[in-house]
């Protein structure tokens, strides 16, 4: 009967073991995020307001020069992932005759992931300003 009891104890003691190794396994396990590489995310608007469906979202990378761009989708949302912590950016859209103009997305700034919402606007023309002598 002693013996009986000793097996039934470590047959119940194994049994939370295993129990316990397998929920520990099953676990979602984070890793820490690399604070080398952060993702930007935005929305381009109108000049209403609505989503720019169609819209080209321009990155330039202000170190190497090279751009990449992204055509927005019906909700008007784009993304860049991956971009280095340690060099500058430049963000622009345009849509037809329409421009955001340039905003900056700098290596001071610590976000992982900034929003930068880009509205657009009419495209000022160079020389479409008329100087005050012209009025």
């Amino acid at each position: 009967m002693r013996r009986r009891l000793i097996v039934l104890g470590l047959a119940t003691v194994l049994l939370a073991a295993m129990a316990a190794a397998f929920q520990w396994s099953t676990d979602k396990k984070t890793k820490a995020r690399d604070k080398n590489h952060r993702d930007v995310i935005g929305q381009v608007t109108l000049p209403d307001d609505g989503p720019a469906v169609g819209a080209v979202v321009k990155l330039k990378n202000l170190h190497s020069l090279e751009v990449h761009s992204f055509i927005t989708q019906t909700d008007g949302k784009y993304s860049f992932q991956n971009l280095s912590s340690h060099i500058d950016y430049e963000l622009r859209a345009d849509f037809k005759d329409l421009t955001s103009g340039g905003h900056k997305l700098l290596t001071y700034d610590t976000r992982l992931d900034p929003v930068i919402n880009l509205k657009l606007e009419p495209a000022k023309k160079p020389g479409s300003q008329k100087s005050e002598e012209e009025k």
